[in-house]
């Protein structure tokens, strides 16, 4: 799967803020993570390894360990239910078993221009990656300031959530390109057939 332009409906996207939530994204507008290849492209691309790490190790167990995380924090992050349900406690204490995996243990290495560059001490397993995915969404989840930064967007069927950063904290969208652009045309549409 390749990483063209934000522009592709079915590519993969970083751009919510936390890798948590980028995970939760790869469910729209389709299932992103629909094969170990789509898995490892995001992987690497949510910056979770450093270009080039081996991954083909992962095998179809990771896609479920992955997709279970996704629904879990997504269930953290888009309810706030006073009190508790079931279901938000049992996703709760889901994400809270993930992160109890160490991450992936980084290191220095000198890269070819003789400059330190990170890589990682070996092939990460699975559950590094999921606790690393799982400590960041702990960590969202219990900011006070970040979790008040959280933001639906306003596109139209669009269930992304993103942090919202701008200032002002007056973003509408999860990305002004796809999102923002679909609403601007849409607008556009309406006025010239008003103007008809």
């Amino acid at each position: 799967m390749a990483l063209g332009t934000a522009t592709d409906p079915y590519e993969l996207r970083f751009d919510t803020g936390r890798s948590c939530l980028d995970l939760i994204a790869t469910t729209h507008p389709v299932e992103r993570l629909g094969s170990l290849d789509a898995l490892r492209a995001w992987i690497t691309g949510s910056g979770l390894v450093p270009p080039g790490t081996p991954l083909t190790h992962a095998d179809p167990t990771w896609l479920t360990g992955f997709r279970e995380l996704r629904a879990e924090t997504a269930r953290l992050v888009r309810t706030r239910p006073v009190p508790p349900t079931p279901a938000y406690d049992l996703a709760l204490a889901r994400v809270n078993e993930f992160a109890l995996a160490a991450p992936p243990a980084p290191r220095a290495v000198p890269g070819a221009d003789g400059a330190l560059v990170r890589e990682l001490a070996g092939p990460p397993p699975c559950a590094a990656l999921l606790g690393a995915l799982a400590r960041d969404a702990v960590e969202l989840l219990t900011d006070p300031v970040a979790r008040a930064s959280l933001r639906q967007c306003a596109g139209d069927n669009c269930p992304i959530v993103y942090v919202d950063t701008s200032r002002g904290r007056r973003r509408r969208w999860c990305s002004s390109e796809i999102c923002g652009n679909r609403e601007r045309v849409a607008r556009h549409r309406r006025r010239a057939a008003l103007a008809r």
